[in-house]
């Protein structure tokens, strides 16, 4: 009895000792032992769901389906799925149709002329292009990482995300937190600058272009500078960081004091309407020669016409606009406000695009999307409204870890993600990680590619609104153009853009 016990014990301890030595799961490392449980449940999980509460469309903001899409492609494993779809597509409104072309354009495999392996999938308009940008250039991915800052994320989880846009070739926003070392390991940056100018502010709080201009010179990887206004998880509000992230570190790089809340202000104090904005836009991109862009959720319009309005009248104009959905994730805010303020995705950037288009200024600017877009057909849709690139931000936390425990806000993010907890984040290998992040980064732009092609394009940018219907529950569908209003005209691309956009393409097919 007592050999039993004891071998019993010896492999425990085995088993322990195991998890907190490996680096492949950060769970096992956090949880040794009992952390194996989650793997065996989530292997059984088909076999037993007719037992659980919820199908795999239930759960919110990700269901099973789209985590178990979003992990399996990350670690480079089978991401199909069988017997067909578990939707009922006669009775389930606002679900969305890709019509296909009879004659879709191939898909070149392994070993075949024009196989990319990597899927690179090139920004169709190059930014500052049309303000001539001193430092403009075209991104080399559509597919790039949404604004998530130090301290709200771990310096692991920022680590692992710059590693890994590095690898995939895309493009790594902040978030407004400022610029931290877990920043610096090879992937291109757009530096954010919110309400309280981190790294870029004077010991009261103002804006400073000195020391803007400053913190560009001493970090090259920053490619773009985005001034965000809101953001659609809590627009209306400031960043917000719970007492309980702020580590001495993160209080250095931020210039804030330990032990109390990290609040921005609702509001810039740099400028106060679109002509201020437009003035300060211009004054950054005149002195550090990046291209400068905003982001904003979606509430009144009236800002929208100003906007456009002031730039088809004068020299003055941002390079870029990201929209971001009321959808949109968040470390930490009011219910009421990721509940109940702004528009989502699709309703506000359906808004906002064809105001530019009336003025005619929608060619000069990249549209970037954010909101639980990360996903094929919703990232497809995107480029159909007449997004140039979206940005992805809790659908890369999972592609590294984060199993939608959804304590962000408490600081004991259980796969070390989203906190400052020592020892949960020391779970999280940023290295292996980043290959996770690169992996699910290239599958989204090869299955846009593909869906792309199914549709008889080579570019999700030639993606149009014609791609596209709304099954409404009732046996029956509504086209896109029936329910948001976009004029003919700026729903097809330009002869000329679609030969610009197909030679792009083929130069990018010719480097393989």
């Amino acid at each position: 009895m007592w050999i039993v016990i004891t071998l019993v014990l010896v492999i425990i301890l085995a088993l322990a000792a195991y998890d907190l030595l490996q680096r492949r799961h950060t769970i096992l490392r956090n949880f040794p032992v009992i952390g194996h449980f989650r793997y065996w449940l989530e292997a059984v999980g088909p076999e037993l769901r007719q037992y659980i509460v919820t199908d795999n469309d239930d759960e919110r903001p990700f269901s099973r389906d789209q985590r178990r899409w979003v992990y399996a492609s990350a670690k480079h494993e089978n991401n199909y799925f069988s017997f067909g779809t578990d939707k009922d597509l006669e009775e389930e409104p606002n679900y969305l149709i890709i019509k296909h072309n009879a004659f879709p354009l191939p898909d070149p495999q392994p070993g075949q002329p024009g196989h990319d392996p990597d899927y690179h999938l090139p920004c169709a308009k190059v930014l500052g292009g049309p303000r001539q940008r001193a430092r403009q250039f075209r991104p080399a991915s559509v597919v790039n990482l949404s604004a998530m800052s130090f301290g709200s994320l771990s310096a692991p989880a920022v680590e692992a995300l710059n590693r890994g846009c590095q690898l995939a070739g895309c493009l790594h926003n902040t978030g407004e937190g400022g610029i931290s070392p877990h920043h610096l390991h090879g992937g291109d940056l757009i530096w954010q600058i919110g309400t309280a100018y981190f790294g870029a502010r004077e010991l009261d709080g103002r804006f400073s272009l000195p020391k803007l201009v400053d913190t560009v010179q001493q970090h090259p990887p920053v490619r773009a500078i985005e001034i965000k206004l809101s953001q659609g998880a809590k627009p209306g509000l400031g960043g917000i960081l719970p007492a309980a992230k702020i580590t001495p570190e993160v209080a250095r790089i931020r210039g804030i004091p330990l032990g109390q809340d990290c609040l921005s202000p609702s509001a810039h104090t740099a400028f106060h309407d679109v002509d201020s904005l437009l003035d300060f836009v211009e004054q950054i991109a005149e002195a550090t020669g990046l291209p400068v862009g905003i982001k904003s959720a979606v509430g009144e319009i009236d800002f929208w016409r100003d906007l456009a309005r002031s730039m088809a009248t004068g020299s003055r104009g941002v390079d870029f606009i990201t929209i971001d959905g009321g959808e949109g994730g968040t470390g930490s805010a009011p219910l009421a406000f990721t509940d109940h303020v702004s528009l989502p995705f699709k309703v506000g950037f359906s808004r906002v695009y064809p105001i530019l288009a009336e003025y005619d200024v929608h060619q000069k600017v990249v549209f970037i999307g954010s909101g639980r877009l990360g996903f094929p057909e919703r990232a497809l849709f995107a480029f159909g409204l007449g997004c140039d690139m979206i940005a992805v931000a809790r659908e890369a936390m999972l592609a590294i870890g984060c199993i939608q425990a959804q304590r962000c806000h408490t600081g004991h993010c259980p796969s070390g993600v989203a906190t400052q907890n020592r020892w949960f984040a020391h779970g999280l290998d940023p290295s292996l990680k980043s290959v996770r992040l690169a992996n699910y980064i290239v599958t989204l732009r090869k299955e846009l590619t593909r869906l792309s092609r199914a549709c008889g394009v080579p570019h999700p940018s030639l993606v149009t609104l014609d791609h596209f219907e709304i099954l409404d529950g009732w046996f029956s569908a509504t086209t896109i153009d029936q329910l948001f209003h976009y004029p003919p005209a700026i729903r097809h691309p330009s002869a000329q853009d679609r030969l610009a956009i197909e030679q792009l393409m083929l130069d990018v097919k010719m480097s393989y």
